[in-house]
């Protein structure tokens, strides 16, 4: 599986943040909605297809992250009618093959009206906050589930990873998930435990706060990203993230996107 660095992509990739050659994997890797997920399964070639991540900056855009959110969540049995706000602490990113949304993760960021986790775990964010902590949280995670690749699941957390913390300067990411893919999130990406299993309100289902130090995921990127061919014993999703090189361009991208990287940064 090759990510195209954009610098070296010959293939126009207009508004994108990203472009990314993958191969679908068979059987299924591990995502967070597939409880009986192994770190072991390896990815199977067969022919190769090419995803973008883009910015769900429309109305149009987000409203088709939002029918792929409502799909799945009802899938799960989780409430589903979900709306994403505009909002200059939300911004919501879409991996997109062809013309269709196959992934979309939504980055909020810690303002004075709080995030969406502090309906269920204000106490415990307070702590963080009281510490002097930058928080983000990433939320309405959704993936089509024709798509199954880690190199979707990676590429698409790495672009949100890069937003809070080289663009905003997060250093503490939280995570509210149900408690049966709890294990996925510590095995995969190095998230801690954070509060006690309580009702979202949001999906009216049981769900647990888990926390991540950003600089530990920096260190872990720095050290396995780009390294999906050969990623020797390593089984989380870093070697899937992108090389660092790519990284710089990403960078570069989010902050030149559309002319918004004023208001991106303020």
């Amino acid at each position: 599986m090759a990510k195209i660095p954009h610098d070296r992509d010959k293939t126009k990739t207009g508004n994108a943040i990203a472009e990314v050659r993958y191969v679908p994997a068979e059987p299924d890797p591990p995502f967070p909605e597939e409880e009986a997920a192994r770190s072991n399964i390896r990815d199977i070639a067969v022919a190769h297809k090419t995803f973008r991540i883009r910015l769900a900056d429309t109305d149009e855009g987000r409203n088709a992250a939002n029918m792929l959110i409502d799909r799945m969540y009802s899938w799960r049995g989780y409430t589903t009618s979900h709306q994403t706000p505009k909002s200059p602490n939300l911004i919501t990113l879409m991996a997109m093959e062809n013309h269709s949304v196959i992934g979309t993760i939504s980055i909020s960021l810690d303002s004075p009206i709080g995030i969406l986790a502090d309906e269920t775990y204000e106490d415990e964010i307070n702590i963080l906050r009281s510490r002097g902590c930058r928080i983000c949280e990433f939320t309405k995670l959704a993936f089509d589930p024709a798509v199954r690749s880690k190199q979707v699941l990676a590429s698409l957390f790495h672009v949100a990873f890069i937003y809070a913390w080289h663009i905003r300067n997060c250093t503490d990411l939280l995570i509210e998930v149900n408690p049966r893919h709890r294990r996925f999130y510590k095995r995969m990406l190095g998230f801690k435990r954070y509060g006690q299993i309580k009702t979202n309100p949001r999906v009216n289902a049981p769900a647990v706060l888990l926390w991540l130090d950003l600089g530990y995921a920096e260190q872990q990127i720095q050290k396995f990203g780009g390294s999906s061919n050969h990623p020797g014993s390593e089984k989380s999703l870093y070697p899937y993230f992108f090389s660092h090189h790519e990284e710089e361009g990403i960078v570069h991208r989010l902050l030149n996107l559309n002319g918004d990287s004023r208001e991106m940064v303020q």
